[in-house]
């Protein structure tokens, strides 16, 4: 269902929401009239961030405004008179709002869409019977919506209250005056003559007692007033504080711990839309009543009354200074992470934003953020407020932004695009700590005032921990040590802290994010896979899963210290496994065609029981990046005897040459995949078309593997003759080989110690084919002049 409709459905808060989203910048009516076109178009195709996209978007401009202009012209009727003429000035609005900067209109629309589909989303998932957990959400936004609601409230209260106060008290100082000019007067009796005097005197004797008992009694009743006002101060502001601490201690804390885990792979921490409104609220409630602690201490000033309200307005004064600080310093965040992973002399980005810029104005004197690296140290020392010289630890080239405000989002935000780390300056690592383990963060840093410069905020906020590299050889342990930041880390942590062992089963979760992540795929890693990999990382033989729940793995298990007999660590293992997946072996994973996890016994005792030239895929136990080809067949120096044979594990440089489903196809031996689906049902989609017919006098030469022993003879149309090569435009190497024995005879060159097939003199001989096919045709079989 469109949208729009879904939309036009939405009902109290939600509906406000989303009509609040319109106005000037761009009216309902034109979202309702062409709801289709504008849900049909690729916004976000568009990169706002790349000025070279502001094509894209003015012909995104002028398609609206031709759509609009249509519309017009087809509006019939007294009604549709009056459309026609709306709809046309709407069209010019636009053009004149967004001609000068049209990616300004993709930004608000995609702002709309955004907001309107998380709006039908909510509602809708309020009202599933399976939203439990979201309802909670739903409920939890409503007690911080109601909370508002009571805060204004109250602030209306004592804005009513402050109101009143003045009014008396001005009245008061009125009267006041009046007893000073009474009192003035009976002083002038003494030059009177005494008859005078004495008919006057008793008239402005008993008027300035009234005057002075009024004034007495209202006195109390201003202290009172006073009092009862810095009360209800009081009250607000506690339950400010609450209001506060809800919204940047639990949600704020919790959107950055969502960003946190995006890294390692999880979903996306989601927008800041709904935390922006709530912090934008909150300033301007803390501003309001602040202005009413203002306008009461001005007032005690213009009225000196004595008693206790000089201390309390103090108070107030500096509490709701706190409060306003503490929300400044607090909604200083980072949207866009700059990379965890830092490579030196590589261009980055970040975006760093303020959520409450726009509701304080300080887009009107726009502030300059300033980028610096630090070390882990140098962290904790800001942390601590202690005096770090302005030290830093290395030097990023364009690490000056100034901060930009976009009206349609409301949003003040700087967006570093260019940042480049020129040098890195390493402290003394700790014992077996190595330059991939050591930690830095970008600092950034920027002041600005509010309120006609009241208030100035010198604000800081820190990335998430970097690790910093100078050669991509560095990046497998670089990741492993952001993997364990990222997913082991807690809220509120001296820099940068992290348990050195955690329980398997958080690993786990870790690992399975971030294989799923890696590999863009819904099949992430089974119970069964996951057995494996506890197999592997504590030497084990059990298959029991509940044998490694209560089971920790080290930090130096999982990447400093090698696997038994290997000289990798397990991280690295399992991270060649995702990186092979990833760039040749995405769709096989996903069609479950690769069962992976599974060690040379388990493929033995699995095939084992499968017809001859069953196989299955198993990543490789001996190599980084390595997946080998396992299958049943008889064993040729011994009839009736089968056995499971085992191909050299094939890696990224193999499948550069050559995929894994033509691979499969190119061997003739392999017939089921495991557990005994025809192989051409499970390969055949990916197997790449045949070569076309010679060009210009050349015959393209083509790349097959054979294992020798299994080469099943094809037999040639033409000759009858069998031949080792599948029929195609060009011959295919064939290497010839002595017999072999999978485990005894570890001299022959084609086989590992292991009896693995290798693949590397096959290859041999196929580039000594391809390069004899390279010469002209005449030379080789007489054909055409080259």
């Amino acid at each position: 269902m469109a949208v729009w409709i879904q939309a036009q459905q939405l009902q109290g808060d939600a509906l406000h929401q989303m009509q609040s989203l319109y106005g000037q910048h761009f009216p309902i009516e034109v979202r309702h009239y062409l709801s289709h076109w504008i849900e049909s178009q690729l916004w976000d195709a568009i990169d706002l961030e790349n000025p070279q996209e502001e094509f894209k978007a003015k012909r995104l401009l002028e398609s609206l405004i031709q759509e609009l202009q249509n519309k017009a012209e087809h509006q019939v009727g007294e009604d549709g008179f009056l459309l026609k003429i709306k709809l046309g000035h709407y069209a010019n609005q636009l053009k004149s709002t967004y001609d000068r900067c049209p990616l300004e209109l993709v930004r608000c629309i995609k702002h709309i869409l955004y907001t309107e589909q998380r709006l039908v989303r909510e509602a809708t998932n309020s009202s599933s019977p399976v939203g439990g957990m979201l309802d909670s959400m739903s409920q939890k936004y409503q007690q911080i919506n109601q909370a508002f609601e009571e805060l204004r409230l109250l602030t209306q209260d004592t804005e009513n209250d402050l109101r009143k106060l003045q009014h008396n008290q001005e009245y008061f100082i009125i009267q006041y005056q009046e007893s000073l000019r009474i009192q003035a007067q009976l002083s002038s009796l003494a030059a009177l003559p005494p008859a005078d005097r004495q008919l006057r005197e008793p008239t402005l004797l008993s008027k300035r007692a009234t005057v002075e008992a009024w004034l007495t009694r209202e006195a109390n009743t201003l202290q009172k007033y006073r009092l009862d006002l810095a009360e209800k101060h009081q009250k607000t502001l506690q339950l400010l504080r609450k209001q506060q601490t809800i919204i940047l201690d639990d949600e704020l804390i919790q959107w950055k711990r969502r960003q946190q885990l995006a890294g390692n792979g999880g979903p996306p921490e989601g927008g800041l839309d709904i935390l922006q409104s709530w912090c934008e609220k909150l300033a301007e409630t803390i501003w309001q009543n602040r202005q009413q602690i203002r306008r009461a201490e001005h007032l005690r000033q213009q009225l000196p009354i004595p008693g206790p309200i000089e201390e309390l307005l103090n108070e107030l004064n500096s509490t709701i200074t706190d409060i306003i600080s503490a929300l400044v310093t607090s909604t200083f965040i980072i949207e866009k992470q700059p990379p965890q992973v830092l490579k030196t002399q590589t261009k980055f980005a970040a975006t760093v934003r303020l959520l409450v810029g726009g509701k304080l104005n300080v887009h009107m004197n726009p502030p300059q953020v300033k980028a610096t690296i630090i070390s882990e140290q140098q962290a904790k020392a800001l942390l601590k407020n202690e005096n770090t010289r302005n030290d830093s630890s290395g030097e990023i080239l364009n690490n000056n932004c100034v901060m930009e405000y976009h009206q349609t989002t409301g949003t003040l935000s700087a967006h570093f695009r260019n940042m480049s780390l020129k040098r890195i300056k390493r402290s003394d690592r700790r014992g077996a700590e190595s330059v991939t383990e050591e930690k830095f963060t970008i600092l950034f840093e920027s002041q600005f005032s509010v309120g006609s410069n009241e208030l100035v905020f010198q604000v800081k906020t820190l990335s998430l921990p970097v690790v910093v590299i100078v050669h991509g050889s560095q990046d497998n342990n670089a990741t492993a040590t952001v993997l364990w930041d990222n997913a082991f880390a807690e809220p509120g942590r001296v820099p940068f802290l992290v348990p050195d062992k955690v329980l398997w089963p958080q690993l786990c979760d870790a690992i399975n994010m971030k294989y799923k992540a890696e590999v863009q795929s819904n099949r992430g890693l089974s119970e069964e896979n996951l057995v494996f990999l506890a197999q592997k990382a504590f030497s084990s033989s059990s298959n029991n899963p509940d044998d490694y729940r209560s089971m920790t793995m080290t930090w130096s298990q999982f990447n400093r210290e090698s696997l038994p007999g290997r000289n990798f660590t397990f991280w690295q293992w399992f991270d060649g496994v995702m990186e092979l997946t990833k760039k040749h072996l995405k769709p096989h994973w996903n069609d479950g065609a690769i069962l992976g996890f599974v060690n040379k016994q388990q493929a033995q005792d699995m095939l084992m029981s499968k017809p001859n030239g069953t196989f299955l895929l198993r990543f490789s136990d001996s190599e980084i990046g390595g997946i080998t080809i396992a299958w049943v067949a008889e064993n040729p120096n011994k009839a009736g005897e089968r056995m499971v044979w085992n191909l050299m594990p094939y890696t990224t440089k193999d499948f550069s040459i050559r995929s894994l489903a033509d691979r499969i196809s190119d061997l003739n031996h392999l017939l089921f995949l495991y557990p005994d689906k025809p192989k051409d049902e499970v390969f055949s989609k990916y197997y790449t078309p045949p070569l076309s017919k010679a060009v210009d006098g050349y015959v393209k030469p083509q790349i097959k593997q054979v294992v020798p022993d299994f080469a099943t003879a094809n037999p040639d149309p033409t000759s009858g003759n069998p031949t080792y090569m599948d029929q195609g435009a060009s011959p295919a190497p064939v290497n010839h080989h002595h017999p072999y024995n999978m485990y005894q005879n570890i001299a022959d060159p084609i086989l590992d110690a292991e009896g693995d097939f290798d693949l590397d003199d096959t290859m041999d001989v196929a580039r000594h084919v391809e390069e004899l096919l390279r010469r002209p045709v005449e030379s080789q079989w007489g054909g055409q002049q080259s």
